[in-house]
């Protein structure tokens, strides 16, 4: 068989034709960005500290990226826990001069462990370079061996299986340093080529090897195919890279299949480098929509005008509005590096300057207790005044309006609000105990409304017990509702007569195996599946639920306080705290029943949530 010149190394030429070259990489400010996006979010603390401990005893080198996100992550947690304190300490001080927030132990740990991966990562860094320094070595000789062979005169086909081992060495040999590679890839191309052009074979060992090269590039081309089915765009990107390697490493194939197989290989190529393209372009994208709210929520606090608020309650409503766009902030996903920074400074500026005014606040507050505490005691001195007054009907809208009055007097030291209460309201129950001696239509209405009662509690007796389901709870209703319609009854027989009603009531309701409170807590259930599912309705409701639990808390602190500073001594006195007992657990119920409703809101919302 007739040998032949043969330069197959063309097809190697146009492997690192211009195409190929620029072929998009990731950057190291990519890489960061896809790395941050695609990482975890860690729930507390330990969590974090156990993942350094992890990377530690792994074997691979740790990204830098991976390390400035547990370090922000921590921090993160770390920022919150100190916030928390700041606040707990300035409602206990009025202001947080004298604040410091102490390291926790693992705080402390966490710098010891993060110190050591820092130290690991610097470690495997400077013996990567160190290996990259030794295979550029090799491979420099590699060609200057191969140079050798070109520039020699011995004979070329002889030293063929020499040369094949040198590309296979090649090969097997590493990353270099990445200032090196251009120009060391085209001296080792340079003298290969100038080996094939010296090198004449035989046909049939040509062919051969041609028919190697072409399985292999065949399966090259069929692998980039399949990475467009990947659904991790990075992952696919670097696989790519790689197959481009091997691409390259390989050797030519017969000259009519070069430009085909050349041009099948490079279309997969484009399909993956669109796609990789498309996923940063995405991702900016949502960072630029993650930077539009979180500078929506800094415009949102700077708009706050702080100048008026006045009261106390416009100071927590505005706090309430400031801790819920903090939480939405946490919620937010990631912004770009170069932005992230300045943006969180605006923000925590902006909380600082409210919270700033807060302290402020109070403490100018703490100054007008002392006025409050005089005006206090001029309305003592008024009620007393008109305490042994025997015009009921003048004197009881005088002193009504003083405890309307009193409402709105703001609130005095701890030291003096005790006994400045005891005195002013000792005033008034001394006048209305004296006006309900003397009102005797007063005790005929009582005996009235006694009687009215019992006939209400004797058909309550005798309802027919084989009535149930809904027909007997609508006929314990009507005769809830017509009890509760009359009024006071004789003191005496107060109690008695209630707990004698209340005893009956549930009676029944335990036989229909039906309390109030998952009566009514039932109907709000399906009142809600009845009502909208949109978040924002479910989200409104929760609000004003939220608002009624506030308000029902203060009802509730405002009779605890008033029950410590009744006397029941008197009759008068022991029916206003029996009254005011009264009141307070039918406000606790309440308070729990708003409870319940409101974690059923959360359940809707977390429920729709989770079908999104």
């Amino acid at each position: 068989m007739a040998e032949e010149s043969l330069n197959p190394q063309q097809s190697n030429t146009e492997i690192v034709s211009s195409e190929e070259v620029n072929t998009p990489t990731v950057s190291t400010e990519e890489t960061a960005d896809t790395e941050k996006n695609n990482t975890v979010y860690y729930t507390s603390k330990e969590e974090i500290i156990t993942r350094i401990q992890e990377l530690l005893q792994n074997d691979s080198c740790p990204e830098r990226s991976d390390i400035e996100h547990l370090k922000q992550a921590f921090y993160k947690f770390v920022n919150d826990e100190a916030e928390k304190s700041r606040e707990t300490y300035v409602e206990e001080h009025g202001n947080d001069e004298g604040f410091l927030p102490v390291p926790s132990p693992e705080e402390i740990q966490f710098k010891e462990l993060l110190k050591t991966l820092k130290e690991k990562r610097s470690a495997f860094l400077e013996k990567s370079e160190k290996e990259k320094e030794e295979n550029l070595a090799k491979k420099e000789a590699i060609i200057e061996k191969i140079k050798a062979m070109v520039e020699g005169t011995g004979d070329v086909n002889k030293n063929y299986n020499e040369f094949k081992e040198l590309q296979t060495e090649w090969n097997e040999i590493k990353s270099v340093p990445a200032s090196k590679v251009n120009e060391l890839w085209k001296n080792y191309q340079f003298y290969v080529e100038q080996f094939y052009d010296l090198l004449k074979i035989n046909k049939e060992f040509r062919d051969y090897d041609f028919k190697k090269n072409l399985e292999i590039k065949t399966n090259l081309c069929v692998a980039a195919e399949k990475l467009k089915d990947e659904p991790d765009v990075v992952s696919a990107f670097h696989q790519l890279q790689k197959l481009h390697q091997s691409f390259r490493d390989t050797g030519p194939v017969a000259k009519e299949l070069r430009e085909e197989l050349w041009a099948r290989f490079k279309n997969a190529s484009t399909e993956i480098n669109r796609r990789h393209q498309q996923h940063f372009e995405n991702l900016k994208k949502e960072e630029q929509e993650n930077q539009n709210k979180k500078t929506a929520i800094c415009e949102k606090i700077e708009a706050i005008d702080l100048d008026s608020l006045k009261t106390f309650a416009d100071w927590n409503q505005k706090t309430k509005e400031i801790t819920d766009l903090q939480a939405e902030w946490k919620n937010i996903g990631f912004i770009s590096h170069k932005t992230n920074q300045k943006l969180f400074e605006r923000f925590r500026s902006a909380c600082d300057r409210f919270f700033n005014k807060k302290s402020e606040y109070f403490k100018e507050l703490k100054g007008n207790m002392q006025a409050n505490l005089e005006k206090k005691k001029a309305l003592c001195e008024k009620a007393e005044a008109l305490k042994d007054s025997t015009d009921w009907k003048a004197t009881s809208k005088v002193l009504t309006k003083l405890q309307q009055e009193w409402k709105e007097v703001g609130p005095v030291q701890k030291k003096h609000s005790d006994a400045v209460w005891k005195r002013f309201i000792a005033a008034c129950d001394y006048f209305f105990e004296q006006k309900n001696k003397a009102t005797t239509s007063v005790k005929n209405e009582e005996q009235e409304n006694l009687a009215k009662k019992k006939d209400i509690i004797q058909r309550l007796e005798q309802l027919d017990l084989s009535v149930e389901g809904n027909e007997a709870v609508a006929r314990i209703k009507a005769l809830v509702q017509e009890f509760n319609a009359v009024g006071h009854v004789p003191f005496k027989e107060k109690d008695k007569i209630y707990n004698r009603f209340r005893e009956l009531v549930d009676k029944e309701y335990n036989r229909l195996q039906i309390d109030t409170f998952h009566r009514r807590l039932s109907s709000y259930r399906d009142d809600l599946s009845k009502g909208s599912d949109k978040e924002s309705d479910l989200t409104r409701k929760r609000r004003e639920l939220s608002r009624s639990y506030d308000i029902l808390k203060s009802e509730i602190q405002t009779y605890e306080n008033n029950l410590g500073f009744l006397s029941a001594n008197s009759k008068k006195g022991s029916s206003l705290v029996n009254e005011l007992n009264q009141k307070v657990e039918k406000l606790k119920a309440d308070l729990n029943l708003v409870v319940e409703k409101i974690k059923l809101i959360d359940d809707a919302i977390k429920e729709k949530e989770g079908k999104e």
